[in-house]
């Protein structure tokens, strides 16, 4: 914006800015003090109009003494009238005639240089007004200038407001890396405890399935003693009732005894599945923190349904063995109920608290 500015100014200089340029250039073509006075007599009276003063010409080429400009003055208007005289020489032409014509040449020369000098002055006139109007784009281009430095600042200005709002959201989001962090944390722990409760759960599980088995044995011996009493029952049936009838009791009672500890177990596991529930209960709400432990909840949910099946599976042809191998004499022969599979609906219900915790959530 400057370069064009001072394009446009020195595009249309000024008359004194010329007229110095102009006076520098004879300067250095003419070296004598007379010759350059001489021609910036010329210089000011054709080029530019002006009638040249000895104190003038002094103050333009500053040489040599006042008297110098003077009588190069002097000399310059006694030439320049000298030329305006038109001589016309023909020996047939009379004197008087001779000097008329003369004069009408000088007359044609003067209006001439008149009609050069108006054309001149309109010139002059164009030129200035281009001055002008240059001066007037410059002054535009000034205050456009002066607008772009305003809407610059304005810029700088916005400019360190997004970097004080970068650096707010570089802090921001610092915190929430430290957040993240200790998140991750809080989910490693939640981890270590879920597995900590799964061990347990496994420890539980074990405990059950020994002490199922040795329900398994108990009944067996139960079933063979019975087998052989029924033996001997056959051989000596009328001796041997009221103690068959004792046996049975024995049986009955080992029977309620058996079923007892059946549904106490099942209460023990109805309590490990409500506390498994819990677990998953919680897992899931951490899910929504971390899709990793949700992974690894229902793993272990399905792992668990597996072995129940599996230890559904396995214990029920020996239960329907041991009820398929009674003899059916006399009185029937009551069975120990066949190990039931654990209920499924706390599994389902904590499936369904999990999915409603996590709707909740989202």
């Amino acid at each position: 914006m400057s370069g064009d500015l001072s394009a446009i100014s020195s595009a249309v200089p000024s008359d004194d800015a010329r007229l110095a340029a102009d006076i520098g250039r004879l300067k250095r073509d003419f070296p004598k003090t007379r010759e350059l006075y001489r021609e910036v007599c010329a210089l000011l009276f054709f080029r530019y109009g002006q009638a040249p003063t000895a104190n003038r010409l002094y103050q333009l080429v500053r040489r040599g003494s006042m008297g110098t400009p003077a009588a190069v003055l002097g000399e310059f208007w006694a030439e320049l009238r000298e030329k305006s005289r038109v001589r016309i020489e023909h020996p047939d032409l009379p004197a008087d005639l001779r000097d008329a014509a003369g004069e009408l040449v000088a007359t044609l020369w003067t209006r001439a240089t008149a009609s050069a000098q108006a054309e001149l002055e309109s010139l002059r006139a164009e030129v200035e007004a281009q001055r002008t109007e240059a001066e007037q784009r410059v002054a535009a281009a000034r205050g456009e200038l002066g607008r772009t430095e305003t809407a610059l600042e304005q810029r700088t200005a916005a400019l360190l407001a997004a970097q004080v709002e970068v650096r707010e959201l570089e802090k921001a989001q610092a915190e929430g890396r430290a957040a993240r962090q200790a998140l991750e944390a809080e989910v490693g722990r939640l981890k270590a405890e879920v597995a900590a409760r799964n061990r347990e759960l496994e420890k539980v599980r074990d405990r059950f399935s020994r002490d199922l088995e040795k329900l398994r044995e108990t009944a067996e011996r139960a079933e063979e003693r019975l087998r052989a009493t029924e033996k001997r029952a056959l051989l000596e049936i009328d001796r041997e009732r009221g103690a068959a009838a004792k046996l049975q009791k024995e049986l009955d009672e080992a029977t309620r005894r058996a079923d007892k500890r059946e549904a106490d177990h099942r209460r023990a596991v109805e309590a490990l599945q409500a506390q498994l529930g819990d677990a998953r209960h919680q897992a899931g709400v951490l899910q929504g923190r971390l899709d990793a432990v949700q992974a690894t909840n229902e793993a272990l949910q399905n792992q668990l349904a597996e072995r129940r099946r599996t230890e559904a599976d396995t214990s029920r042809p020996a239960r329907l063995k041991t009820a398929t191998s009674r003899p059916a004499v006399g009185r029937p022969v009551r069975t120990p109920a066949p190990a039931r599979k654990a209920p499924a609906a706390p599994v389902s219900s904590s499936k369904t608290a999990v999915r409603r915790k996590k709707r909740g959530q989202a």
